[in-house]
């Protein structure tokens, strides 16, 4: 793919590890996973399914920190890069206007999205059950909290990061209160971060018979990156085996003017728990993405992803090759 075009920042320092000469796999795992111990703080039980991002001359992250007696936090954290981490002990405490809105019980699951002139935060919110919160910083030192994007339930909210037809532009899973197979992802826009329609179907769990890996639910992972083959999205999928949950993730290409329109997806996992810090933990089995740095000169990505509820791994790969294998392995 010598004519693909990737968009976004030069990043050549970003976190990176040559593909080890037996792999065969489109992605390979850093070898030295866990990237982030489940005990990087005092009070962490688990450190998993957080968000990190460029900033000033290293890194930043929104992080997942369920604490020693099992409350879900976020906490903030930087890094010169991308490996090394030094999280914040104090948890992150979002600034509102409205205490309707910020009266909330649970939250988790953070994205990190650059748009315009600042960061917006998306994350699963528990108000009246779980829903997309939504709040931007410009230092991460200081979080506004906006207006829920959406009624409960809903999780794996996570923005573009550009507007799209003059709008903002995000995808999410609805579903209900539980883990129950009910996992379509939706797109949707909104002209000002608080009112969103304009709700789109964009797919469902595959066939188990085709894809078994994302047959009962499935839902959006890191910011998507724009191509020229349109937008990259990693995703994962869950599928209900005999002995309970198994989280992988895949890839799929959506159109650029109407991403709710898939052009390829996936067939085979790119990532499935297969390790020990992936099989074994809080959850055992799962590989959940959350998180994605990419350079567009030499192609490279690195996704960061919750390993069994309990870690954060990172995941290196090519971004030619993901769409190769997406386009020549799609449903």
């Amino acid at each position: 793919m010598t004519d693909l075009k990737i968009v976004g920042a030069a990043l050549p320092g970003m976190p990176w590890e040559e593909r080890p000469a037996d792999c065969k796999q489109v992605m390979w795992r850093y070898s030295k996973n866990p990237v982030i111990p489940r005990d990087i703080l005092p009070t962490s039980n688990s450190v998993f399914n957080s968000a990190v991002v460029p900033f000033k001359d290293g890194y930043a992250g929104v992080f997942r920190c369920d604490d020693t007696s099992r409350r879900m936090r976020l906490h903030v954290g930087f890094s010169k890069d991308g490996i090394n981490w030094d999280i914040k002990e104090d948890k992150l405490e979002f600034q509102c206007d409205d205490e309707e809105i910020g009266n909330f019980v649970y939250v988790y699951d953070p994205r990190v999205c650059f748009i315009d002139d600042r960061y917006y935060v998306t994350w699963c919110n528990g108000y009246y059950g779980p829903t997309i919160g939504v709040a931007y910083t410009f230092d991460f030192e200081t979080f506004h909290q906006l207006e829920n994007a959406f009624l409960p339930s809903n999780r794996n909210g996570v923005l573009f990061p550009r507007k799209i037809n003059g709008n903002f532009a995000m995808v999410s899973r609805p579903s209900d209160n539980g883990h129950t197979p009910f996992g379509d992802i939706f797109y949707s826009e909104s002209p000002d971060m608080a009112f969103w329609g304009k709700h789109r179907h964009v797919m469902s769990p595959a066939p188990f018979e085709e894809s078994a890996w994302q047959c009962m639910k499935i839902g959006a992972g890191p910011i998507p990156i724009e191509t020229s083959e349109g937008w990259l999205m990693i995703y994962h999928g869950v599928l209900r085996s005999c002995n309970g949950y198994v989280y992988s993730f895949g890839s799929a290409l959506l159109d650029l003017d109407q991403p709710w329109k898939v052009l390829y997806r996936s067939r085979p996992y790119l990532i499935a728990p297969q390790t020990e810090y992936e099989c074994m933990g809080d959850v055992p089995n799962v590989a959940f993405p959350c998180a994605a740095l990419h350079d567009p000169e030499t192609r490279r990505i690195a996704v960061y992803y919750g390993c069994a509820d309990t870690v954060t791994g990172l995941a290196f790969g090519y971004i030619d090759e993901i769409i190769r294998f997406t386009k020549e392995n799609s449903l």
